[in-house]
């Protein structure tokens, strides 16, 4: 059996990232070639790899990187199979260094055939799929330009790039507010005015229907029912609906005995309590049209209005699970 030395031991641990031990054989296998041993580890990957392919990936690390430029960002899930792996600092670095190589690409289809030090990125996942002995993968990508790109990690576990129109004072400060909300709040689309017409009225159906069915169970256990709204979207709340709402209004005023002289005071938060309760849809899934979420009393786009000259081009969001 061939002897090999600590050094050479220690040398494939350092290329590869595998254990002393796998090191070890792999280069008594290979009768002392380093390149032989390299290629014994990456065998063992593969086999590794096969065994887990049914595997489910869904902890790992969300990682985003932006340019020095602050105009080009980039966010990549690596998945593993689970949390104590996917918190392991080796994982870590290992998420950054393959977002740090995707900043280079368009797709993640470009990313996997990238050069990792010699190796394409998708035969480095095999590989470190041996070493560490369960499925990695890139479960997601995703790029953004923009005159200023900003971004926010949450403990690894969601990244968030968020664009902006031009560069402006505090703009660092606004990229980032605005990313922490895309990690939190989960947007789909910038505003409602990106809705297709034909989603918005199947999701109104489908919501009412199950508030409905749960007023049932609320009212046979003598419960308070829900409110049922007529909408969910700004998208549906038309000049024409808007008025109808205010007359209701001051009908509901008249009908309560309030001095006509008051309605103006008491007309504007009704009107706003309505198109609250109206447009629950744009609430959960459209950035702009969000509650601010370190000023609840506003809405994101009135806290981008107090940034001049600046506006939201888009933004991206990546998550484990």
């Amino acid at each position: 059996m061939v002897k090999v030395t600590a050094a050479e031991v220690n040398k494939l641990r350092q290329a590869t990232g595998a254990g002393m031990m796998d090191c070890k054989k792999a280069l008594v296998e290979a009768e002392g070639d380093f390149d032989k041993a390299i290629d014994v580890l990456r065998k063992k990957g593969q086999k590794v790899a096969a065994n887990r392919a049914d595997r489910d990936s869904s902890e790992g690390a969300a990682v985003a990187k932006v340019n020095d430029a602050n105009t080009e960002g980039v966010s990549i899930v690596l998945g593993c199979e689970t949390d104590f792996v996917g918190k392991n600092e080796n994982f870590v670095a290992l998420a950054n260094r393959i977002a740090d190589i995707a900043m280079t690409v368009d797709t993640k289809e470009e990313l996997l055939a990238s050069d990792f030090d010699g190796l394409t990125v998708a035969d480095k996942l095999v590989e470190q799929t041996g070493v560490i002995g369960e499925k990695l993968e890139i479960k997601d990508f995703s790029k953004l330009q923009a005159p200023y790109v900003g971004s926010y990690v949450h403990i690894n576990k969601i990244a968030a790039l968020v664009g902006l129109s031009a560069v402006v004072d505090n703009g660092d400060v606004l990229a980032k507010d605005l990313a922490m909300q895309v990690a939190s709040m989960g947007a789909s689309t910038l505003s409602y005015k990106d809705f297709d017409p034909a989603f918005v009225a199947s999701e109104t159906e489908a919501r009412i229907a199950v508030i409905e069915k749960d007023n049932i169970e609320l009212g046979r256990l003598g419960k308070t029912l829900k409110n049922v709204p007529q909408y969910i979207s700004m998208a549906q709340l038309t000049p024409e609906v808007l008025a109808a709402a205010e007359e209701n209004a001051k009908a509901e005023l008249k009908a309560e005995g309030k001095p006509e002289q008051i309605w103006d005071k008491i007309i504007p938060g009704k009107m706003e309590r309505y198109i609250s309760d109206n447009t629950t849809l744009d609430q959960e899934q459209c950035l702009l049209d969000q509650k601010f979420i370190k000023d609840e009393k506003v809405t994101v786009a009135k806290y981008v209005e107090s940034f001049d000259g600046v506006s939201v081009t888009g933004f991206t969001r990546v998550a484990l699970g």
